[in-house]
């Protein structure tokens, strides 16, 4: 079986490519929202998502409070889907980020944030989707078709149309460079060799750790775990990993840092050692740990970009796990591409 036979594998290795689709052909759209989002001065942003979806939300969420000092709430859909509340959401943008843009809840959602007075925005694969109907922005993603379950490339130009929107809107240079930069960073960043990672996994749990945006990092990891690989993967910020969690870590329980060259990389290393101290296997992207293991890792040229190349990387690897143990990663058991719920 070589490193190409799987749909996802050939997806992972496709996401450079995807994001020069939506840099070249996402930009008006994007420039656009981001015109409108700076002339409303909004007070907030609210989030409406589901699964990887709602993890790119939690990356957006961060780099708005960082960048715009703005507060971003992620709102659950059953609000308006099942509980059929009212949401008082004037002088908001909301964001509503679906790859299918069909699932009725996230769609009631943002038919009632826009009715509560906020301006809504769609981030979709499909700008022809009911999403993409209720809101009145729409952000193709041109991830092209993703026929693997495990969402991947739409996961990483859904987190970029998000936060190239904000980086429009308040028009910070140095993020857009690095944005503009990002092909190649990624296809840098499929080749990274995390094998050591492979190597120490077991049959039993393991923690994934972050911070700031990272954690929304170690979040979509730890869903892939289970997806993939059907592993018990329990994410956490580095900052709270030793308030409980800490108690069921013993000797060789895996775990997996997550950390950006950003403010928070000292701080997660040091936790990240903490638990090597404990006897626990860590591995971590940062040259900054003793006792854990530096895992290689590709950079960037902004903290804020530095995410989207370690998940990208994890994609890389995870699906080798997969497939050495046996597994399908492109059809895991109980799940559908399009999941639609109420």
């Amino acid at each position: 079986m070589t490193d190409q036979s799987t749909q996802m594998r050939r997806e992972v290795v496709e996401i450079p490519q995807a994001v020069e689709r939506l840099l070249s052909g996402g930009g008006e759209a994007v420039r656009r929202a981001g015109r409108e989002i700076a002339a409303r001065d909004p007070a907030f942003f609210v989030t409406v998502a589901r699964g990887s979806s709602d993890h790119a939300c939690t990356y957006f969420k961060y780099a708005a409070e960082l960048l715009a000092g703005l507060p971003v709430a992620s709102v659950g859909p059953s609000v308006a889907s099942v509980y059929k509340a009212k949401l008082r959401v004037s002088g908001a943008v909301c964001l509503s980020v679906s790859q299918s843009g069909r699932s009725p809840d996230i769609v009631d959602l943002t038919q009632a944030a826009r009715a509560g007075g906020a301006y809504t925005v769609a981030v979709t694969n499909d700008a022809a989707s009911p999403l993409a109907r209720a809101a009145e922005a729409t952000l193709d993603i041109h991830a092209g078709p993703e026929l693997s379950v495990a969402a991947t490339k739409t996961f990483v130009t859904s987190a970029l149309a998000c936060m190239w929107t904000l980086a429009e809107t308040i028009g910070d240079d140095g993020l857009l460079a690095a944005i503009r930069g990002l092909p190649q960073r990624l296809a840098d960043a499929v080749e990274v060799d995390w094998g050591a990672v492979a190597g120490a996994i077991g049959e039993g749990s393991l923690y994934t750790l972050g911070r700031g945006p990272s954690w929304a990092i170690s979040n979509e990891a730890a869903l892939k775990f289970k997806e993939v690989c059907r592993l018990h993967a329990e994410s956490y910020s580095s900052a709270e990993v030793l308030h409980g969690p800490v108690s069921i870590v013993d000797r060789g329980f895996p775990v997996l840092a997550f950390s950006a060259a950003d403010a928070a990389e000292e701080a997660l290393a040091e936790v990240a050692d903490v638990l090597a101290g404990k006897g626990a296997q860590v591995f971590a992207t940062t040259d900054m740990v003793h006792a854990a293991q530096r895992l290689p890792t590709v950079r960037t040229g902004h903290p804020l970009t530095d995410p989207l190349a370690l998940i990208v990387s994890f994609y890389a690897m995870i699906e080798k796990i997969a497939v050495v143990r046996g597994l399908d990663p492109d059809m895991p058991p109980h799940l559908k591409k399009v999941t639609e719920t109420r």
